[in-house]
């Protein structure tokens, strides 16, 4: 079993202060899932952050229980409308439940725990024969910049800023990227990096890609899958009718049927 994984504030401040309601993006996280998929269902939200993907399937399902470890309380706030939900503090690698669930979903979480393998392996285990896992993440293909350049920021200078002022570099780093995205990225050049990203980027809010740029450079940790590394997740731990496929060039969203 692994270790403990500790709280993390910045969590929590990030979560404290923005929300993501763009329910088209998490449907196409969740592909080829749907949301009608959960109608009726029994479903764990592992890592629910804001609660803002609870909000999107409790309409759908007949239980949710939304596991977090760092932002329970503003989950609970965000979705008190819903009375199907359950709340639960604690690390994803390690929560049991005695009775299993319809369908287990992780995302954009998995790849900023402590053990990424170890969390889907236990998340595997709370899935219930028949059941579908599904997870979304970061891919170690097509985010080499983000790896490098991003992640070397972060070690060196980054996560020990005030987050007040990490916040407001998100907000102008974000509105200088518009400036390549609604010019050069205008043209048919798909040899530039993150061409398929910036696509997705002209459809979303001001808001929330100041979330994502945010979040990129909140996040205490970040592990880039590969897709070899993916597969094992659900051979290893009983899978069937799998599917992993790459979501605009930076991200993995895989899922699979538990034997």
């Amino acid at each position: 079993m692994s270790e403990i994984q500790r709280k993390q504030d910045d969590w929590k401040w990030q979560w404290e202060r923005f929300e993501d309601k763009e329910r088209w993006l998490f449907e196409h996280w969740i592909w080829p899932n749907t949301l009608e998929d959960f109608r009726g269902k029994r479903v764990l939200d592992a890592g629910c952050g804001g609660g803002q993907h609870t909000s999107f399937v409790a309409p759908y399902a007949a239980e949710v229980v939304a596991v977090d470890l760092n932002a329970l309380e503003v989950a609970k706030e965000r979705t008190k409308q819903f009375s199907n939900i359950t709340y639960i503090e604690g690390d994803i690698a390690r929560v049991r439940f005695d009775k299993l669930f319809d369908i287990v979903y992780c995302i954009g979480v998995i790849h900023h725990t402590d053990d990424p393998d170890a969390t889907f392996a236990n998340l595997a285990r709370q899935t219930k024969p028949g059941g579908r896992t599904i997870v979304w993440c970061y891919s170690y293909e097509g985010n080499f910049l983000n790896r490098v350049f991003v992640e070397g920021a972060k070690r060196g200078l980054l996560m020990k800023l005030p987050k007040p002022v990490l916040r407001t570099l998100s907000t102008v780093s974000t509105a200088l990227v518009y400036l390549p995205v609604y010019s050069l990225y205008f043209l048919p050049l798909k040899f530039l990096p993150y061409y398929e990203y910036f696509q997705n980027w002209r459809k979303l809010s001001f808001q929330r890609n100041d979330l994502n740029v945010f979040d990129k450079l909140n996040a205490p940790q970040t592990d880039f899958i590969k897709k070899e590394r993916a597969e094992r997740w659900f051979t290893e731990n009983g899978f069937r009718d799998v599917s992993i496929t790459p979501y605009v060039g930076v991200s993995w969203r895989a899922s699979g049927t538990k034997l």
